[in-house]
């Protein structure tokens, strides 16, 4: 999110992840540098299962699944580890959802994050005498933005503190975090930041720059820097988020505690955009989209809610094939003006495919207006399937669907 933790308080299946060319000729193309950065490992379908028959899985799981459980892929609703509320699960239950944020501050350890992973996977609905697991996530990025810590977790320095070191130091730590994560159950990582934040704004910049969630303040540091990251991640079986599209770089309010928050300065070819550009050519499953304005790019609706952003920018333009996941639509203060269903559904009308909300007692409202959009509009039923699809492709990635 744009800060899910501050410190007092968040299609194809089975492609090849070519991260050290693609990254060169990205990099290359948008003008910030060269960088050399290994081949990460890709995430490989569960054994048993080919290539061609992992994209035929999540055909065939969606197939099976009832209209309900289909809309249910659409949310991701949060547990807090260290006090999860059963009533909320219930309600995530009851709605099909099918993904998990992992939110607040846990000293637990791997063993009883596990646990708790575990025990919320249990719940999972089954189609087809088949459980379709929960893509579970959290902040895990470093420094005062790391929800998971205690035994069996490493204690993780700020991204301002990684974008120090050489992207082959980085990857390969990115790797042993990643790997703490999948041992505790965790599959997805709502991380790497890709944002820059100029040295001119600094800490002034309430989302990032204030907590030092940035690599640093070019494009040439952030690019290769955010795709060590993401290497790192995808080398031990972790997907990873590029987040927070358009970028978070140049505003000063935070759209978790502050409205209207714009964006005077990004254009959709500005230096500090092609930072996702090349995060987005070295393999990157997720793409998270900011909750701020954007001026120079759709001065009328919030990234969240724009076609603009989504469609042409992420899609076309960059050729984003994977899952596109919103900011906090539940509790951010900048999406607050906006019903929450209406957020639901201007989220993937625009081209969203994942709606994030820490507050799950919404997603009642928010589930009953997708479905009553779907009854009205044939597109937005056809944006819900492909949007379907890439959650359950991202899960066949992530091992999570069988169709023995």
């Amino acid at each position: 999110m744009a800060s899910h933790q501050s410190p007092t308080h968040r299609s194809t299946v089975s492609r090849r992840v070519l991260l050290a060319s693609a990254l060169a000729v990205s990099l290359a193309a948008a003008g910030v540098g060269g960088v050399q950065v290994s081949r990460a490992a890709t995430i490989d379908p569960p054994a048993g299962t080919s290539k061609l028959s992992a994209s035929i899985c999540a055909d065939r799981t969606y197939s099976a699944m009832t209209a309900s459980q289909r809309v249910g892929q659409l949310f991701m609703g949060s547990v807090t580890p260290s006090a999860p509320d059963s009533k909320r699960i219930d309600v995530m239950r009851q709605y099909h959802v099918g993904s998990v944020f992992l939110a607040g501050r846990s000293n637990a350890g791997t063993a009883a994050i596990k646990s708790l992973v575990d025990g919320l996977q249990a719940k999972a609905d089954t189609v087809a005498g088949h459980r379709v697991g929960l893509l579970v996530s959290t902040d895990q990025e470093g420094g005062q933005v790391q929800v998971l810590r205690g035994p069996g977790f490493s204690t993780i320095p700020s991204a301002l503190t990684q974008g120090t070191w050489t992207t082959t130091r980085l990857q390969s730590e990115s790797a042993v975090w990643a790997k703490e994560l999948r041992t505790a159950g965790v599959n997805l990582n709502l991380a790497p930041v890709a944002d820059v934040v100029p040295a001119s704004l600094g800490t002034a910049n309430a989302p990032i720059g204030r907590y030092d969630r940035e690599f640093g303040h070019t494009a040439a540091t952030v690019a290769p820097h955010s795709n060590a990251f993401l290497a790192g991640s995808t080398q031990s079986g972790v997907l990873a988020t590029l987040k927070h599209f358009p970028g978070l770089g140049y505003v000063r309010g935070n759209t978790d505690t502050t409205a209207n928050v714009v964006d005077t300065v990004t254009t959709s070819t500005s230096p500090s955009v092609a930072t996702f550009k090349s995060g987005i050519d070295a393999g990157a499953p997720f793409v998270m989209i900011s909750s701020a304005t954007y001026s120079k790019i759709d001065p009328n609706n919030r990234a969240a809610f724009s076609p603009t952003v989504i469609q042409t920018m992420l899609r076309k333009n960059m050729g984003f094939k994977g899952v596109v996941i919103s900011d906090d639509l539940g509790n951010a203060v900048a999406v607050k003006s906006v019903a929450p269903g209406d957020r639901a559904v201007k989220f993937l009308a625009a081209g969203g495919d994942l709606v994030l909300t820490v507050e799950p007692n919404l997603i009642p409202a928010m589930t009953k207006a997708v479905q009553s959009r779907m009854a009205q509009s044939a597109a937005f039923r056809t944006q819900v399937s492909q949007s379907v699809h890439r959650v359950l492709d991202a899960k066949q990635k992530a091992g999570l669907l069988s169709c023995s």
